[in-house]
């Protein structure tokens, strides 16, 4: 049995004494023990060798009171697994050298076997639950297969991924098949990770928020659908959709466990969206850690109070950024862990 299990408590929509915390991107880029590990090992080395994926992983679980873990991998190991050779470019992020843009293309791309192509991130699973000894529950992830599909079209990162999306447009069958590749690896991907022992999963949609709400449920919503439908039976799954605000009441009628927001909603609106009856997830604005411990207390305190306690997790709106001091982040999570109800200041 997991000691902490407050994380999974506001899954199950239990009350709880205080919300959860934890932050995506917790394992990374702010930490300096992740960056002496950088300065060493290039980024898919760091997420291909499981002792150095599970090592990042509780790196910040030794530093801060989190009440949960995130294995320290990448959504683009799937398309990897799927034999886009995908690679991580100094100064330019994800950068493929023949991005995928016509049917021919869509159709030499693999569903693999997971155990062949990513039993490297099943191994790390194994260690850092070792490492993680019960204390606290390990999340696993993987991208949407919208976001997927953005990269792999696009050929790298984008402000608006217009290339993606007149693909979609131009070539929808293609997009479509595609995007059910992708789903179909991911959904074997997670099952795994479930197999081997996580507690949940979340799924990542961070360019949902480029497509118009139509656009959404065809090109995004559908495929994530059929991802919580095959693992809501197996497990706890929370879908995140970065400026998806507009797609939080559909969602809401699915199995999920929990939503994430981000800041560009107001907790009462994303409770009301949801109809006051699933978990949600977040929404601090990652760069408000830039604010002053001070003023992080103030605010975290004030976005639990309008969330309310229960039904829950203190997140931030996104991942945390490479720039924000430790003291800062360690500032955020712990005016959650030391919250209290009104009544009792």
């Amino acid at each position: 049995m997991i000691k902490n299990d407050l994380y999974l408590k506001a899954l199950r929509g239990e009350t709880v004494e205080r919300p959860p915390v934890w932050m995506m991107r917790q394992a990374g880029r702010y930490l300096p023990e992740f960056i002496a590990l950088r300065d060493q090992y290039d980024f898919f080395t760091r997420c291909q060798t499981p002792e150095l994926a599970s090592e990042i992983t509780v790196q910040p679980i030794r530093r801060f009171p989190l009440d949960a873990a995130i294995l320290f991998s990448d959504i683009l190991v799937v398309p990897q697994a799927m034999g886009i050779d995908f690679k991580m470019k100094e100064n330019v992020g994800p950068w493929l050298d023949t991005p995928i843009r016509t049917m021919e293309q869509v159709q030499n791309v693999a569903v693999p076997d997971v155990n062949d192509t990513l039993g490297y991130v099943f191994d790390a699973i194994e260690l850092t639950l070792q490492k993680l000894d019960n204390e606290i529950p390990l999340i696993g992830f993987a991208g949407s297969p919208w976001t997927i599909l953005c990269y792999c079209v696009e050929g790298k990162g984008s402000k608006a991924f217009d290339i993606a999306k007149s693909f979609c447009f131009q070539q929808p069958e293609a997009a479509h098949l595609l995007l059910q590749k992708i789903t179909d690896t991911t959904i074997s991907y997670l099952k795994r990770k479930v197999e081997k022992g996580v507690s949940a999963v979340q799924v990542f949609d961070s360019w949902g928020g480029m497509l118009s709400p139509t656009d959404y449920q065809e090109f995004s919503w559908q495929y994530i659908s059929q991802i919580v439908e095959a693992l809501s039976p197996l497990t706890h799954v929370v879908v995140f959709g970065k400026g998806c605000w507009f797609a939080l009441e559909d969602m809401a009628k699915s199995p999920v466990s929990a939503l994430g927001v981000d800041w560009t909603i107001t907790p009462e609106l994303a409770r009301t969206f949801t109809n006051h009856n699933i978990t949600l997830q977040g929404n601090f604005d990652p760069a408000r850690l830039h604010s002053t411990p001070e003023t992080i207390k103030k605010m975290v305190t004030e976005m639990i109070n309008r969330f309310g306690k229960d039904r829950y997790i203190a997140n931030l709106g996104h991942g945390i950024l490479p720039n924000i001091p430790v003291e800062n982040a360690e500032a955020f999570i712990r005016a959650v862990v030391d919250w209290k109800p009104a009544a009792e200041f």
